[in-house]
């Protein structure tokens, strides 16, 4: 899953929050230790988001969709649109709700200062500057997110303008797939959250 749906599986933690949007940037047991027990749950929630997401057979149904254009990079895209399908999900979000809950998410990380990796700093610099986590309930925000993972990719077949045409193109199709998995996802971290917490 991408930033958006990482945030909101967090319930307004702010450790869950913090932790789950660095875990990509914290590598090794000893960067793990580096942190308090609450951003290191949500650090292992992370991971355990990401290997319920991958290992899903609807993910798989998903990314199918990008494979010719995208290849290997299917994933990563497929992690985009789910958080374009959460955003703009009416049972969760309102358009104010989620620029309220974006807001929520900028304060949490900034308020740690210096503290978090340097690397996700400077991507999180860019994310409250353009506010991706509002912004990717809209296609142009889309748009320039598949941008900037082209920009990253170096492999990528396509480019992103090819990329954006199937998300496009299939979009009522991946929607199905949002709407089909998401529900369990959440399910799945609530109940580990619960077994984590007793």
């Amino acid at each position: 899953m991408n930033y958006l749906a990482h945030a909101y599986l967090s319930f307004h933690q702010p450790e869950l929050i913090t932790g789950n949007l660095i875990a990509d940037y914290v590598k090794g047991q000893h960067q793990l230790e580096q942190y308090s027990p609450g951003i290191q749950q949500g650090i292992r929630i992370h991971r355990a988001i990401d290997a319920f997401t991958d290992q899903h057979p609807v993910t798989s149904q998903a990314k199918t969709f990008f494979r010719a254009s995208c290849g290997l990079y299917s994933g990563v895209f497929t992690d985009v649109v789910y958080d374009h399908f959460l955003a703009t999900d009416t049972t969760r979000f309102s358009e104010d709700s989620l620029y309220d809950f974006s807001a929520e998410v900028y304060d949490v990380i900034t308020g740690q200062g210096d503290t978090l990796p340097a690397d996700f700093l400077r991507m999180f610099s860019y994310m409250k500057e353009f506010n991706w986590l509002f912004n990717y309930r809209h296609n142009d925000g889309i748009e320039r997110a598949f941008r900037g993972l082209s920009s990253r990719a170096q492999h990528l077949k396509s480019s992103p303008a090819i990329v954006f045409a199937v998300f496009l193109e299939h979009y009522e199709a991946l929607r199905g797939c949002y709407q089909a998995f998401f529900p369990e996802l959440q399910a799945y971290v609530e109940n580990l959250l619960q077994n984590e917490n007793r």
